[in-house]
């Protein structure tokens, strides 16, 4: 079975394209809409890396990556943003907060699928 990616946009534009990206490379693909949302599924559903946006309604990316951070079994599992902002204060914000990697839209499938590779290993 291969590797499970949660993608979490408010986007359903985002999310499907993300999740196509994913699904051909032979993902398996698990979809939030916000961080609340993300939340309450990986409780029931874990998986092995997530991809979220910063700005999303209820709770946004940086409070979503806290948040799994302080979960014993999300406090090593890689966290990638995939969001439109690009500033160095918010790079170090996600940093700070335990992103593993950034990336900004649009993104490219390419980029985004070596960008996975190289931190699930």
């Amino acid at each position: 079975m291969g590797k499970k990616i949660m993608t979490v946009d408010d986007s359903s534009s985002v999310r499907h394209m993300v999740g196509m990206t994913l699904k051909g490379a032979g993902y398996d693909v698990v979809e939030a809409v916000d961080g609340q949302d993300a939340l309450t599924k990986l409780k029931t559903s874990p998986v092995d890396m997530v991809v979220t946006d910063l700005n999303m309604p209820n709770m946004d990316g940086i409070a979503l990556i806290k948040e799994l951070r302080k979960l014993p079994q999300y406090k090593f599992t890689p966290i990638i943003m995939l969001t439109t902002e690009s500033q160095g204060s918010r790079k170090m914000e996600g940093k700070q907060a335990g992103a593993t990697g950034w990336i900004v839209k649009p993104f490219k499938p390419p980029q985004l699928l070596g960008t996975i590779k190289k931190v699930l290993g």
